[in-house]
């Protein structure tokens, strides 16, 4: 999870490299990054919109991103505690271009609308985290999955999705959790979740992500990074054991060489070629479980 020792991570990182903060802010321009994003092989022509997405506790502003023709499997994208942003939106459309219909969320509807923390900005930077704790507050598992519900029925409602083929899930930092949380309260509709540098997957709470394992009928993609695993070893062996014995199959791997946020272009800490070895198995997971 983002915390102070991961900021702290973060910082040693750049240190190390010698990138500063201020030139960390000027190259890390959302949308100007984000477009650094690999090409699509073969990608498909795109519809974007800004969507309002209605569910028990108010209106969602979601970014939903399709093929311009025929009907897709749907993905539901949770960004990380920086929450929807210019980068999420790319790796949105990134996704659709390769054959999916696409709903990025924000999480923080409740008490916000659109960014939260302004380009250039990361969890690291002054005063980020208290701007950005009083909205994650709102969060919990329970609007996990009230969320995610009204999701898959807008999503399901679409012309643009293949009701016939199940919805795979996404989640970075925070909102790992969230795709084990709806596999396990939809198990029906949702055949994949992919977590990325999630936290809280496998705990000794009573509410642990990993005890709902025999809820669920989806595949797995689990990845973790190198420095969060150093701090909970434990929980890739949790979640392991949790998988198997319920017949759920499930990819678990720590990436070398990586910090916790790896994933996202826009992150202090991201890992080209760690991120796009972590895309590629997302593409296979749903490939394989989505079809």
């Amino acid at each position: 999870m983002c915390d102070e020792l991961t900021a702290k991570d973060a910082e040693e990182y750049l240190r190390r490299n010698a990138i500063t903060r201020r030139e960390f802010s000027k190259r890390g321009a959302g949308a100007a990054l984000a477009m650094m994003l690999p090409p699509v092989a073969n990608a498909l022509d795109l519809v974007e919109q800004e969507v309002m997405v209605e569910t028990p506790d108010g209106m969602a502003d979601c970014y939903f991103v399709h093929p311009a023709s025929g009907s897709h499997a749907a993905v539901i994208v949770w960004p990380d505690i920086v929450s929807i942003r210019p980068a999420f939106r790319a790796m949105g459309k990134r996704l659709a271009e390769s054959g999916y219909s696409v709903l990025v969320v924000n999480p923080y509807y409740r008490t916000v609308k659109g960014a939260v923390v302004p380009e250039g900005k990361t969890f690291r930077d002054p005063g980020i985290r208290d701007l950005l704790m009083p909205h994650a507050q709102t969060l919990s598992p329970e609007t996990c999955v009230r969320d995610g519900r009204a999701f898959v029925e807008y999503l399901d409602k679409q012309p643009s999705v293949d009701t016939n083929r199940k919805i795979g899930t996404t989640g970075y930092c925070m909102t790992g959790s969230y795709t084990m949380r709806l596999a396990a309260a939809i198990p029906d509709r949702i055949g994949a979740g992919g977590s990325f540098h999630g936290g809280g997957l496998a705990t000794d709470e009573e509410d642990s992500p990993h005890l709902l394992a025999s809820k669920m009928k989806a595949g797995f993609l689990i990845a973790i990074a190198a420095n969060d695993d150093e701090r909970d070893p434990k929980a890739k062996v949790l979640l392991r054991e949790a998988f198997d014995a319920n017949g759920i199959s499930a990819e678990i791997e720590v990436y070398e060489d990586t910090l916790h946020g790896w994933c996202p272009p826009d992150s202090a800490v991201y890992h080209e070629a760690q991120a796009e070895r972590a895309w590629s198995r997302l593409l296979a997971l749903f490939e394989r479980e989505l079809s």
